[in-house]
């Protein structure tokens, strides 16, 4: 099925912000045109300093020049440079001349570096002051550039094609195991569009920057989506920072996945007052669940808090939730013109901002007749609003033979105020028999609320009311109030427990 939503978005968007979206075949195309529409505006603040449009395009023209004069033009660049300024230009410089990115997280070790570098084709690297280190071995066999060299002349954009490469960017895949997602300048671009769609207000607002770069959340729905739509980008280099800077900055729109908005609302309701700034209107969170409770109450602080879904394989995103009061467990609409369908539960895909495939590994059950598989579980309501159910590798085979996903069994405990994250695993006793177990973190201010009772208590009756609702298969036995939070990744997504823990 291909989504026909375009006029649905359209309408979610406003018409205003609708007609000020162009398509462009590549990112080259793409920036050369907005950068001198947007010239004298800011699109980037970093480390005290503001960079206008026109000053960055200067500077990718010289970085361009750096790169063809080290040989690193029409190959795979490799870069090593944590969020800043720095990583913008380099971005930049490297997609507009034809190579393709290769973007690194900035923790990875030396030997990580040459691995990785290695795995996507890589035959350049790009470092910073700040992790020159990490690439010492890697000078041994590429060319290795700092970010901060600099030429007296520039180089112009590359005639690119919308089939090139633009970008391979770390996932897990649907197995776990790391490899990159090669994405082509028309994959890239249409994952831009996407980001503009479903939110009023898109162009020339003030996004700040908290997550990594090497994320593609971070990259394209922040980062680019960004400079598409004539908005600054001020770069939070220390989320330590991020409330101060905040307050200082006063962001219209955060990127956010859901632990950084759960905190940052946390912190909010301690000190009566919205951590990130008395400007900001709008979220997009997504990367992992998304509970109703944020939407709800920043949605009391007057910001609307919009879920969505995507994969680094689609070029961030699939859908967005533009109705997000409504139908708030809900990740939203499939975006315009993509082709998508279920084969037993689990969603399918094709589109233009798909990936043209793995890097550095093979997943030969990643794709079934041109279709990309997600490995997620889903299912649409009666309007075409997409829920996702769960994960096929994480579901839980009990020894009655019935299936259980977790996620599913979780979203119901996290309907609860006082629940602010949980997991369903599976468990077995001293004699091996197994069953189902849950771990709740409770949100300690809705537990505060709760008066001088006692909360664990309290908490347990309320999960059990829940858990009586369930079938009966799908029920746990023993319920777990931890102290701490959950061990997390990179993305801030909870780590799972094995099959028993």
């Amino acid at each position: 099925m291909i989504a026909d939503t375009l006029d649905l978005y359209r309408k979610y968007t406003g018409e205003e912000s609708f007609a000020r979206i162009k398509r462009y075949d590549t990112l080259a195309q793409m920036w050369e045109d907005r950068s001198a529409q947007y010239a004298d505006l800011i699109a980037v603040e970093d480390d005290g300093k503001r960079y206008t449009f026109a000053q960055l395009a200067e500077d990718v023209a010289g970085f361009r020049a750096v790169l063809k004069r080290r040989g690193a033009d029409k190959q795979r660049v490799a870069l090593l440079v944590p969020n800043s300024y720095d990583f913008v230009k380099a971005f930049l410089a490297v997609t507009t001349l034809g190579c393709t990115a290769a973007v690194l997280p900035v923790h990875l070790g030396e030997q990580a570096v040459l691995g990785c570098a290695k795995m996507f084709g890589a035959q350049a690297l790009i470092v910073s002051s700040a992790t020159e280190g990490a690439a010492a071995l890697a000078k041994q066999v590429l060319t290795v550039v700092n970010v901060e060299e600099t030429a007296v002349e520039s180089v112009s954009a590359a005639d690119c094609k919308g089939s090139d490469g633009c970008a391979i960017v770390m996932t897990g895949g649907t197995t776990g195991r790391p490899k990159g997602a090669l994405l082509s300048n028309t994959a890239v671009m249409q994952g831009i569009i996407n980001s503009c769609l479903g939110v009023p207000g898109t162009f020339e607002q003030r996004y700040m920057l908290v997550l990594p770069l090497s994320h593609v959340f971070g990259l394209i729905r922040n980062m680019l989506a960004a400079l598409y739509s004539g908005s600054t980008l001020f770069i939070c280099r220390d989320n330590r920072n991020m409330f101060r800077d905040a307050a200082a900055y006063r962001p219209t729109i955060m990127v956010l996945v859901p632990a950084l908005a759960d905190m940052a609302l946390t912190l909010s309701k301690k000190f009566g007052r919205n951590m990130f700034g008395d400007a900001l209107k709008t979220i997009i969170c997504g990367a992992a669940n998304v509970p109703p409770y944020l939407i709800e109450e920043y949605n009391k602080m007057g910001v609307s808090l919009y879920p969505g879904y995507g994969l680094t394989e689609s070029a961030n995103l699939v859908s967005g939730n533009p109705e997000n009061l409504k139908k708030p467990s809900s990740v939203g609409l499939i975006f315009p013109e993509m082709e998508y369908k279920t084969v037993n539960g689990e969603l399918w895909l094709k589109g233009k901002n798909m990936m043209d495939g793995y890097v550095g590994a093979v997943e030969e059950d990643a794709y079934e007749d041109g279709w990309f598989k997600t490995g997620d579980l889903v299912r649409f309501d009666e309007d075409g609003f997409l829920y996702i159910t769960g994960r096929i590798k994480e579901v839980i085979v009990l020894p009655n033979g019935e299936n259980v996903s977790p996620a599913e069994l979780e979203a119901q405990f996290n309907t609860l105020p006082f629940i602010q994250d949980s997991q369903v695993f599976e468990d077995a006793d001293e004699n091996g028999r197994r069953f189902l177990s849950l771990e709740v973190v409770p949100r300690a201010t809705e537990v505060a609320r709760l008066g001088d009772i006692d909360t664990d208590a309290f908490i347990r009756d309320e999960l059990q009311k829940i858990n009586a609702k369930l079938p009966s298969f799908a029920r746990v036995s023993k319920i777990f109030i931890r102290t701490s939070d959950f061990e997390r990744t990179p993305s801030m997504k909870i780590v799972r427990y094995k099959k028993c823990k």
